[in-house]
């Protein structure tokens, strides 16, 4: 039989990583990898380095690959980059970035930087940023890009492309085309695709979809963002309150609005502070002082259920071995509360639920959770039964049907009134329902105890 002409894996040598090439100093080795990979690949790279690790790869990119890779780069990391440049190169990039780009990184620049960047900027330029800016945090206005080819509504389609052919290279993108009155009152859209594909006299105005889907500057980016996954438009035009277009919010930022917000949901559902910037770049000391005020309050919420079992303590030693169970049950409430928090914010998210709908989610997480505590009792029943008794494993089943009940309800109940209250939903789910559901619950296992056995 033929021997493999394969190496092998033991002598297969890995591909150095940026990182690496830069610490060795070798300069080659860091062209070589700049040239041959993509600017996000390479955006990711320097997301992972330190601030000057990084700065040394991205001087070492040529004018034009700088400004793609620059704007891949989240906007803590692009702030590294900035400070590390010196004046020329600074502006330079700066004044090539796209509007909506340069305000998402001074939305989070320290002062000097901002202002730096905004001084170095041309008239026009530092007009469109500064708008941008004035819009409110977290709103579509913030987003979206100004530089837009509006059509006027009369125009023939040869009359449209040529208008496209001469504002198309100032504008970040001209798939889909806002037209618009004299008034610059928003009409319709029409996708470049239809100009292309009809004939040069048809007019634009046989072409146009009327009453699209928009957004006032106002409103929130992240409901723009989710109303552009509901309608699959690539571009969402964003109009002010008398309807007349201000930009359009591209399928990119709506993408990265939606990463943010479920990236912010997820750290606060774990109990910690969500944070920018690249999770392998961050120091362990970063990481655990984003954690550890979270920890800290739920350790004191945690408490009560201390309280709780010291209220109960002449009980425990009368039935000690109810303490046997005590782990089982506030660990079951706490998994239902958690499962129910969840599910509700995740619905609140995507637009599946209302704050109106209060009592329908009530009712509804009642009935699930009472479910999924019966079938958890019939278990208990018998676990109760093989290392107590009979009667203990009656208080184990009939608390489980009610803890299950009560810590369901409760986990979709916080997130609603705390949309109501305008305080995150997620903030007040996963964790902080299991903390509250670890000391209702032993109140309702003791009490089940009491009226059941007697004590």
């Amino acid at each position: 039989m033929p021997q493999s002409h394969l190496p092998h894996e033991s002598s297969v040598k890995p591909a150095a990583s940026l990182r690496d090439l830069v610490r060795d100093h070798d300069l080659h080795g860091i062209l070589e990898w700049l040239e041959t990979h993509p600017p996000h690949v390479i955006a990711d790279e320097l997301g992972r380095m330190d601030a000057v690790d990084a700065g040394v790869a991205f001087r070492l990119l040529d004018k034009d690959r700088a400004l793609a890779v620059f704007e891949e780069l989240e906007p803590v990391d692009q702030q590294q980059i900035l400070q590390g440049l010196r004046d020329r190169s600074f502006l330079e990039l700066v004044e090539g970035m796209d509007p909506d780009d340069r305000a998402r990184m001074l939305r989070e620049a320290p002062a000097k930087v901002a202002h730096r960047v905004l001084a170095g900027l041309s008239p026009n330029e530092r007009r469109m940023t500064s708008a941008l800016l004035g819009y409110p945090e977290g709103s579509v206005g913030r987003y979206m890009t100004p530089e837009v080819v509006a059509l006027p509504q009369d125009l023939t389609v040869e009359q449209a492309l040529r208008t496209v052919r001469e504002k198309g290279p100032d504008a970040e993108t001209v798939y889909t085309l806002p037209v618009v009155d004299a008034g610059r009152r928003l009409t319709g859209v029409v996708e470049l695709r239809e100009l292309v594909l009809n004939e040069p006299g048809t007019l634009v105005a046989e072409l146009v979809v009327t009453e699209p889907a928009s957004a006032y500057a106002t409103d929130s980016a992240e409901d723009a963002a989710r109303l552009m996954r509901e309608t699959n438009d690539l571009n969402l035009p964003v109009v002010d309150s008398e309807d007349r277009l201000v930009g359009l919010f591209t399928i990119d930022d709506a993408v990265e609005v939606i990463e943010a917000a479920d990236t912010e949901d997820v750290a606060r559902q774990s109990g910690a502070a969500p944070w920018a910037g690249h999770y392998m770049a961050a120091s362990v000391w970063q990481l655990a002082r984003y954690r550890a005020l979270w920890l800290s309050l739920l350790l004191v919420a945690a408490t009560l259920t201390v309280g709780v079992t010291r209220a109960f303590e002449a009980t425990l030693e009368q039935v000690a071995s109810l303490a046997l169970f005590i782990p089982m049950l506030i660990g079951a409430g706490g998994n239902a509360g958690a499962q129910a928090a969840t599910a509700c914010v995740r619905a609140l998210a995507v637009g599946e639920v209302r704050g109106s709908d209060l009592l329908k989610v009530i009712w509804r997480e009642c009935r699930v959770g009472l479910v999924l505590g019966a079938l958890l009792a019939a278990l208990g029943l018998v676990v109760g039964t093989v290392f107590v008794d009979a009667k203990i494993a009656l208080v184990v089943g009939i608390t489980l049907v009610l803890i299950c009940g009560w810590a369901a309800t409760i986990g979709g109940t916080m997130p609603l009134l705390a949309r109501r209250l305008r305080i995150d939903p997620a903030v007040v789910s996963a964790p902080m329902v299991t903390t509250l559901v670890d000391a209702t619950g032993l109140i309702l296992y003791f009490l089940t105890a009491k009226a059941v056995l007697g004590v």
